[in-house]
């Protein structure tokens, strides 16, 4: 994508009523007005909220609240260009279920307050594969510690990827740390079992993926 194509969604961005872009100086020194908020004062509601970490172009926030009519969606990514496909679809489909944030993930912890989510979505994220990035793996222990804080007692979360060293990693984290894993799957898409949200819903990357025939992995567990 171009600067110019790029500096035009940064824009947009700023005009879409579903999109918040906080300032980081602004959410670690607590001045963010929407944390323990997010129901009542941006979705206008009282429904269960959804995160989606790493939610590139918003494929899987709005699949998701087609099939769940009953929750809010929040697609979280740094990259606002990207999401701002998901951004502009919900709006022209007057879907007020569905929201996007700018922010680094790191700091989901200081966005939202205690028990203030329902269930996390890890789509496709970048697995980090050298020991030097393992800080920056969604599902190491510092992340799912953040998780912890933020979801309900017993909260899920949903973790897909093609990435078979990830999926390994977080199996093996998740048995060691005593998590209850509800569901664990190599390929989804040769197990008549796979959940329907998981198979008929597909991202941009996860269709590049099995052009490639690569497995797409799933689990998903619950915080404890």
């Amino acid at each position: 994508m171009g600067s110019k194509n790029k500096l035009k969604r940064f824009r947009e961005n700023e005009t879409f009523s579903n999109v918040v872009q906080p300032t980081r100086e602004e959410i670690v020194g607590g001045e963010f007005p929407l944390k323990g908020k997010w129901a009542k004062d941006f979705f206008k509601n009282d429904l269960p909220i959804v995160l989606e970490l790493g939610c590139g172009k918003g494929e899987y926030c709005i699949g998701l609240s087609k099939m769940f009519p009953e929750k809010n969606f929040l697609g979280v990514d740094i990259k606002g260009a990207r999401f701002w496909r998901g951004a502009k679809t919900a709006l022209e489909e007057d879907n007020r279920r569905v929201g996007f944030l700018r922010t680094q993930i790191e700091l989901v912890d200081q966005i939202f307050a205690i028990n203030e989510i329902d269930e996390i979505w890890i789509t496709f994220p970048d697995p980090q594969i050298k020991f030097k990035r393992a800080k920056h793996r969604l599902t190491n222990p510092d992340f799912l510690k953040k998780y912890e804080k933020i979801l309900k007692p017993k909260g899920i979360v949903n973790l897909k990827t093609d990435s078979e060293f990830l999926h390994g990693y977080t199996l093996g984290l998740l048995e060691h740390l005593d998590y209850e894993i509800l569901h664990s799957n190599h390929d989804i898409y040769k197990n008549e079992y796979s959940p329907k949200e998981i198979v008929d819903i597909q991202t941009f990357y996860e269709k590049q993926y099995l052009e490639k025939k690569k497995p797409i992995t799933y689990i998903r567990f619950r915080i404890n």
